[in-house]
């Protein structure tokens, strides 16, 4: 079975999926990425049984006959977060003021190029009113590697990504999230694609993760969306 899933659970995944290969005897090829990343590869041809990507782009690849209608199953959610290489000062970002002195006291900070969490720091930024001061200060990783490892090699003082991408990384610690009334939920959610080769597998593999994955997701960065109660 071939599936493709967003780096944002890929933790849990990891963890759950030897588990179903060994429960159903069938084997599972994941191909990681940020979603937008994995949506341009749908785009362009790639194969595959699962997507578990964002709900937004599950629900406009429905749109477009590329995911089953009807398929959609809410797995986790997860905020955005903020880190900084293990051993130095945690500034604080409780509060969108505290945020942003924090961001502009930072001489850089890290966020993904193509990640939902990537995406949106920008508008943070903008609501701050702090996005051109921010210009010279930002990098951007190249794809495929993690916010936090950037943070932890000393190439960024700050890194922005989601939570549960950030808590894996080693030579690294979570400040926190970002103020509630700044902060994003993701919610990553499940889709059987159209061209499936093993819709049968990808419904179970789904209805297994689903089941399993709950006791895992609060050490992991994530909780249970409220859709998928």
């Amino acid at each position: 079975m071939k599936v493709l899933c967003t780096n944002g659970l890929k933790t849990v995944m990891d963890e759950l999926l030897p588990g179903f290969e060994r429960s159903t005897g069938t084997k599972v090829a994941v191909t990681w990425g940020p979603a937008a990343g994995l949506v341009k590869q749908l785009e362009s041809g790639a194969d595959g049984d699962l997507a578990i990507l964002t709900a937004e782009a599950v629900d406009a690849l429905i749109q477009k006959g590329t995911v089953v209608a009807g398929s959609r199953v809410d797995l986790a959610s997860s905020g955005i977060g903020l880190a900084v290489r293990k051993g130095t000062r945690k500034p604080d970002i409780g509060s969108p003021e505290a945020l942003k002195s924090a961001l502009l006291a930072a001489k850089s900070v890290a966020h993904s190029r193509m990640g939902g969490s990537g995406i949106y720091f920008p508008t943070v930024l903008t609501r701050l009113g702090i996005a051109d001061a921010m210009k010279s200060k930002i990098v951007l990783p190249e794809p495929g590697t993690p916010v936090g490892e950037v943070v932890a090699n000393g190439g960024a003082e700050i890194g922005v990504q989601q939570i549960s991408e950030l808590l894996p990384v080693a030579g690294i610690e979570l400040i926190g999230p970002l103020p509630p009334s700044l902060q994003k939920l993701t919610i990553f959610s499940a889709g059987v694609l159209a061209q499936a080769k093993d819709a049968a597998g990808a419904k179970a593999l789904v209805k297994f993760l689903a089941a399993e994955s709950l006791p895992l997701l609060a050490a992991k960065g994530l909780e249970r969306p409220s859709s998928a109660a």
